[in-house]
C-alpha cells in the first residue's frame, strides 16, 4: 500500500530531536537509526545519519545535513490533545529552548513548529454554528497556549 511519510531536515540533531519527542509525546517512539556512508544532501562526503520514528501514532522520518532552509511556519506538526493538562504539559515541554506563539504554535528548540490545541477545538471551528465559530476562533486569537476552558465559554457565549 502506498503511504505518505513526512521526511524532516534538521540542519543538526535529527536524532535528539526524535528521541525528544519519543520520550514527550505519548504513542511515541524510535523505529529505526541508520547511518549511511554517502554524500550528504548537502553536497558532503561522510556519514548521513537517518532516524525512523513515531511521534503521536504518526511516522516520520528525519535526517541531519547542512542545507539552504530551515523549518519555517509553512509546515507545522499538529497536536490535538487529551485534556488541558495535556497542552500545559507539551506546551512546556516544546517550547523549552525554543519560541512560543500566538494560537497554539510553538517552535522547539530545533526549530520544528507545533500546533498545541485543546481537545474538541477543531469540532468547534468547523461547527456549523458560524457566529459561535467565530467567538471561539477569536478568543483563540488573543491566545498563545490555547485555553480550551476560555475558547468553549466563547463558543457558548458566555
Amino acid at each position: 500500500m502506498t503511504r505518505i511519510t513526512p521526511c524532516l531536515w534538521y540542519h543538526e540533531d535529527a536524532i535528539a530531536a526524535a528521541e525528544f519527542y519519543a520520550a514527550t509525546i505519548p504513542d511515541s517512539r524510535i523505529d529505526r537509526i541508520s547511518d549511511q556512508n554517502a554524500d550528504s544532501p548537502g553536497g558532503k562526503a561522510g556519514s548521513v545519519k537517518t532516524v525512523e520514528f513515531t511521534v503521536a501514532g504518526t511516522p516520520l522520518y528525519a535526517f541531519s545535513a547542512p542545507g539552504p532552509d530551515k523549518f519555517n511556519l509553512a509546515v507545522s506538526l499538529m497536536i490535538e490533545c487529551d485534556s488541558q493538562a495535556e497542552v500545559d504539559r507539551l506546551w512546556d515541554a516544546l517550547s523549552d529552548g525554543g519560541q512560543t506563539m500566538e494560537c497554539g504554535w510553538v517552535q522547539d528548540r530545533w526549530g520544528l513548529n507545533w500546533q498545541i490545541i485543546p481537545p474538541g477545538m477543531l469540532d468547534l471551528m468547523a461547527s456549523p454554528d458560524r457566529e459561535a465559530a467565530g467567538r471561539a476562533a477569536a478568543k483563540m486569537l488573543t491566545m498563545q497556549k490555547l485555553d480550551g476552558g476560555a475558547i468553549q465559554a466563547a463558543f457558548d457565549g458566555s
